[in-house]
């Protein structure tokens, strides 16, 4: 137990702390310039950029959920959130590099790609619902005055700056705040993989995760029940892509970090006041996950 909470600290430490960086510099963005960077809410544009960032954002996941809950507080839609937040579980450019060896090129793009068809479908649905009144509207959601202008309200900001070292120490302060509630579901899901681990043979994961459908399902349980940093998660993936011949599992044990995580869905429920938002992003989006990991089996089959 032990000696699987150090190796799991020593894969998120960097996230996290890169993450309360994030957050930090976030609460002195302005809503206007944040909302402006994503695109407007409710709109194609919008999922479409915060899908994007997400992907592009090089974190762990435990680091994306700080700054996606974040950007729910400066004004994202909950699609926009919903599309940042499961598009990038494990495409950091470094994991991203790790998995062209582990599994090949072409397997790591089809993973990418089919993330972001995930992410975008979900984000779609989610602002649909929160459209209709099925899910709460973001209370911190606002319009653009019509002469708002990015690109000079960044300049200003950056010329404006207070860059000194109390400056930057207040920001750090302000960012380990605003992700203590993270931090905390963090901690337990440590202690609960070390638990597990500690009881559960990493020998079942080979011989009971083949390329079948209860396979399929086995895989989105273990992911389910065990916590794992995507960094942890990535050589797991590409065992199940070589040793188990099943790619579809592989990315079903990569996109379920985001899809049945139980941190994820706390940290929504405390962020968000509200269990239906938390308890709909596993709803919209397990169901798109089994259903591409059983086409990548098929088609590894075929």
């Amino acid at each position: 137990m032990a000696s699987t909470s150090f190796e799991m600290m020593n894969a998120m430490w960097w996230g996290v702390l890169l993450g309360i960086v994030l957050v930090g510099w976030l609460n002195r963005i302005p809503r206007e310039v944040v909302v402006s960077a994503l695109g407007p809410g409710h709109t194609k544009r919008g999922i479409f950029r915060a899908t994007l960032a997400g992907v592009l954002l090089d974190l762990c996941n435990h680091g994306i959920l700080m700054v996606a809950m974040k950007l729910y507080e400066r004004g994202a839609s909950l699609g926009q959130v919903m599309a940042f937040l499961i598009a990038s579980p494990w495409n950091s450019f470094t994991l991203t590099l790790i998995l062209f060896g582990l599994i090949g090129i072409p397997w790591t793009l089809s993973f990418i790609v089919f993330s972001m068809v995930i992410a975008w479908i979900s984000g779609h649905l989610f602002d649909h619902f929160e459209k209709t009144g099925r899910l709460p509207m973001n209370p911190n959601m606002m319009d653009l005055p019509e002469d708002f202008k990015l690109s000079s309200t960044l300049k200003t900001l950056t010329k404006e700056a207070d860059y000194s070292p109390a400056a930057t120490g207040a920001m750090l302060l302000d960012g380990l705040k605003g992700a203590r509630m993270v931090i905390r579901w963090i901690m337990f899901g440590v202690v609960l993989v070390a638990l597990l681990r500690a009881f559960v043979p990493l020998e079942i994961f080979e011989t009971w995760f083949g390329a079948s459908v209860g396979g399929l399902f086995l895989t989105l349980l273990a992911a389910t029940v065990i916590e794992v940093c995507s960094e942890g998660s990535t050589p797991i993936a590409a065992d199940l892509v070589n040793r188990a011949s099943a790619p579809g599992n592989g990315f079903t044990f990569l996109m379920a970090g985001a899809s049945t995580d139980y941190t994820e869905i706390m940290v929504i429920k405390d962020t968000m006041k509200s269990w239906k938002i938390a308890l709909f992003l596993p709803l919209i989006t397990v169901p798109q996950v089994l259903f591409i990991g059983w086409v990548m089996n098929m088609m590894a089959g075929s």
